[in-house]
């Protein structure tokens, strides 16, 4: 099996983007298979791995690749950690995007984990997916970022003992400010972001902030992994399979501030608490457990909910792919400029969407919010504020204060 590690040559980009941050550029980049259609010497030498001669289109039947789609880039940061473990693979495989659609895998690590990135490599090289085309690593996301169709944002720092939401908000928000502007300049105009490192609704309002170039409606925060979450105690209490749940949104922060709206969730098609009828159960317990429940799995088997984190992003993605079923919806944070609900413009907020499998998607305009619904909704929607505030020098905000320190910690337990 070809090996290899090289350094990419710096470009004009990238020597102006090192000056301008401080940053040293990355110094592994690993492919794993030829581009889909070499040409030049140039591209001829820099293809590594099992995969080249399978996919270097010179060497197959015509009637084979003429039907290829045009290969999918999906950057990962991240890409050494638990989540992305589960993950990769998954994409990889072609259970994500679909079972006829090429990918490219550019993965992004820090220079502690650039070991733990080529062992990435080699167990995706050798999994021996006829739809991975390329596998890239590298340190610097203004390179790993490189024409990305997709940015799957799942590294971000671990809370530290005594840590508050506020400093954790600053440690990671430095992060995405960071990666935001490698968005802007080197990833396609077009690229879709799912921000999963935590605090994910606010990382990804800093990264949207710092890529103005990049359209505001296609960044999102993680809170498919909640919706699921809430799926699941449905259909425990109900005695029903899940599948027979729908129309389950989750409003607002990824936080135990979050709202699972059982008002407009469907079970079997009709009304959740017209199935489940306890009132009680709905408003002081069905949301501790979808909240805690990332806690409860810790202490049961000792890890954190990694797998099924990777599941959620897939959805997620699965989501923007596939049109949404007739009636139906899906949970993701996206900007609430002119949202149908009142909730204030200029937040990463968690809202019920559909999609016609573009990519895109839109609010749906048709949930029931009642009094109660309204009251949970604002205030998750003032903590969300909040956290915009605290990280408004990170934003380009004039004259925000963060009022968060000292007060309950309001992060999901067990992830960061």
């Amino acid at each position: 099996m070809a090996f290899s590690m090289k350094q990419r040559a710096n470009t004009g980009l990238a020597r102006k983007a090192a000056s301008a941050t401080n940053r040293v550029p990355a110094l592994v980049v690993r492919s794993v298979a030829a581009p889909a259609a070499p040409a030049a010497a140039t591209e001829a030498k820099n293809a590594y791995g099992v995969f080249r001669l399978s996919y270097d289109t010179q060497n197959e039947d015509p009637s084979l690749t003429r039907s290829w789609k045009k290969t999918v880039k999906v950057a990962v940061t991240g890409a050494s950690g638990n989540i992305a473990n589960h993950l990769l693979f998954m994409l990889a495989s072609g259970e994500v995007y679909g079972k006829d659609q090429p990918i490219a895998l550019q993965l992004l690590g820090s220079d502690r984990s650039k070991e733990a990135l080529e062992g990435v490599a080699m167990e995706l090289e050798d999994s021996l997916y006829p739809l991975l085309r390329e596998v890239s690593i590298g340190t610097d996301p203004y390179e790993v970022f490189g024409d990305a169709d997709w940015a799957l944002m799942i590294g971000a720092k671990p809370r530290g003992p005594g840590m508050e939401r506020a400093d954790l908000l600053q440690q990671n928000g430095e992060i995405f400010q960071v990666q935001g502007r490698a968005l802007n300049e080197s990833a396609s105009r077009n690229c879709k972001v799912i921000v999963v490192g935590n605090p994910c609704n606010t990382n990804a309002l800093i990264a949207m902030e710092n890529a103005p170039n990049i359209p505001r409606k296609n960044f999102h925060a993680l809170t498919r992994l909640d919706e699921n979450r809430a799926k699941c105690q449905l259909a425990l209490k109900s005695g029903k399979f899940y599948t027979s749940i729908s129309r389950m949104a989750i409003w607002g922060n990824h936080s135990t501030t979050q709202v699972p709206d059982y008002i407009n969730a469907r079970i079997g098609g009709m009304p959740a608490p017209d199935i489940i009828r306890d009132m009680k159960w709905f408003r002081e317990e069905f949301t501790p457990k979808v909240a805690l429940r990332g806690g409860a799995l810790i202490k049961k088997w000792g890890r954190s909910s990694a797998a099924s984190t990777a599941v959620s992003v897939a959805d997620a993605i699965r989501s923007l792919v596939i049109p949404t079923a007739p009636g139906d919806c899906f949970s993701t944070g996206v900007i609430s400029d002119g949202n149908p609900y009142g909730v204030r413009d200029g937040l990463i907020f968690s809202f019920p969407c559909r999609s016609t499998g573009d990519g895109d998607y839109e609010i749906c305009d048709d949930f029931i919010v009642d009094e109660w619904l309204r009251n949970k909704i604002r205030a998750t929607e003032d903590e969300l504020q909040k956290e915009k505030e605290c990280v408004s020098h990170l934003i380009g905000m004039m004259g925000g204060a963060c009022s968060l320190r000292g007060v309950e910690d309001t992060t999901v337990p067990g992830e960061n």
